[in-house]
This record gives C-alpha cells, structure tokens and sequence, in this order.
C-alpha cells in the first residue's frame, strides 16, 4: 500500500500560517527534517502536524524572555525529537514560570492599590538628591531621569541649583512605579494608570494598567500585562493537554 504524505501547503492549511512558515519551523529544527520525494518535494507525516502545533502554540511563549523563553524553546526541539515525554515535562514548568509572572503582577497590583488609597509607600525624613535616592532604591540614576522623562513622575527642584530633591511622597511613588516595572507592567501601561490617578481617578486601578487608550499606537503585551497572563496561562494548559492527547495516541 502507497504511503500517504502531507504537502507543505496541507500542513500549512492545518495551522493557519503560510507555507513559507512551515519551510522557516523545518529550518529551525522546530519540526524534524521531512524526506523529499524524487522531485524534490517535502513529504511531512502526521508527527509533523503535531510537532506544528506543538510549536505554534509554545511560540506564544517566546517573546518573553529569559527562562521563560529557554523552555518555551526546549520544548519544541523536544517536540522535534519525538521526546513527549521531556516535552510534557517542560510544558509543567512552563506553567509554574507563567503562575510565578502572574503572582508578581497581582502583588504588585495590591501594592499600587494600598498606596492609592493612602498607605504611605516610604518613610524618608530627608530630601535627597538623585544619586542617594538612586541608591535607596537600588536603580540607577539614569532610570530615574528616564521615568520623569516619561511623565511617570514630578521631582522638584532646588531653587538654588536646580538639583532634584527626592521627599517621602517622590520615594513613595517611585517604589510603586519600581515594583510595577520589575513585574513586567510597560511604562504606558504605568503612566496610563498614574495619568489617571493624578486626576484623581482612584478606582480601577487595574482596569486601568490593562485597558490601552485608542490614542496608543504602539501597542505591547505588557500594556495589557494581566490580561495576557490569563491568556497564558490558558496557552499552557492547552499545551499539557496537546502533548498528552499525543502520548495517549501513540500509546493506543
């Protein structure tokens, strides 16, 4: 009996992408290399279709970054080499990474929340200058000048000399603004929310970290940030039930 092949184009068809992706994943070594028929055509199996949709749906993750996205990436070379097994196991830590991002943003979210309503966020007696309060909080001095270039924050001046001078309530904000970038907010994501809150528009603070204004042209995951952790985590258990739908069929 004649083995059946798939195309390139019926496995494109299959994912939603153009052929040209196809190509690019077998470059990549995201799927394993297909043999080519006399003429020189791609001859893909069904393993292909599943190493396809395995790796679209963990390129979801790749963007982020950092260990997130080494794992996002070991599991489709896993998915490349038929090991289901270690890709299954990636899959779970995949999904301990994405519920550790969404921790860090909902505390940093109840941290804003708590300062807002009037919680004080610092206890400094003094004023000081960039270079101490760059110190205090652990950043440098050229981000600080980089959120109030933003309009994240207002620092006075000495009349004097001009230089910054850094109270209880500048130290305040900064930690908030500190603790909402270090839990991956963008900075239109923060600056959106604290327009508001300087108007004083002190509800739905979190509605408003992740809702972009039709003004915003350039858009990011991250203005949106709780909203794609949700998406995420959901990606994830599509991705555990993916691979064991795949084992259990294999094993049947």
């Amino acid at each position: 009996m004649a083995r059946s092949y798939l195309s390139t184009s019926q496995i494109a068809r299959a994912v939603g992408v153009h052929p040209n992706t196809v190509r690019l994943y077998e470059a990549w070594g995201f799927l394993a290399t297909a043999p080519r028929s006399p003429s020189g055509y791609r001859r893909f199996s069904p393993a292909h279709l599943e190493q396809m949709r395995l790796a679209r749906l963990a390129m979801r993750f790749t963007w982020l970054g950092g260990e997130v996205r080494r794992t996002a990436r070991t599991l489709i070379f896993q998915g490349a080499r038929d090991d289901l097994g270690g890709a299954l196991e990636s899959a779970y830590h995949l999904q301990v990474l994405i519920e550790t991002e969404r921790t860090q943003a909902e505390a940093a979210a109840q941290y804003l929340e708590r300062w807002a309503q009037g919680r004080a966020a610092d206890a400094t007696q003094q004023e000081l200058h960039i270079g101490q309060a760059a110190r205090l909080l652990e950043v440098s001095a050229d981000r600080l000048r980089n959120w109030e270039r933003n309009g994240l924050i207002r620092v006075p001046r000495r009349p004097r000399n001009g230089y910054r001078l850094y109270g209880a309530g500048q130290i305040g904000r900064l930690r908030v603004i500190r603790t909402l970038c270090s839990a991956r907010y963008s900075l239109m994501a923060i600056l959106r929310m604290l327009q508001g809150l300087d108007q004083g528009e002190s509800q739905d603070l979190r509605q408003a970290l992740d809702t972009p204004r039709p003004d915003e042209d350039v858009l990011y995951v991250t203005d949106r940030w709780l909203t794609t952790l949700a998406e995420l985590q959901d990606s994830c258990k599509q991705l555990v039930a993916l691979i064991e739908e795949i084992i259990q069929a294999r094993r049947s």
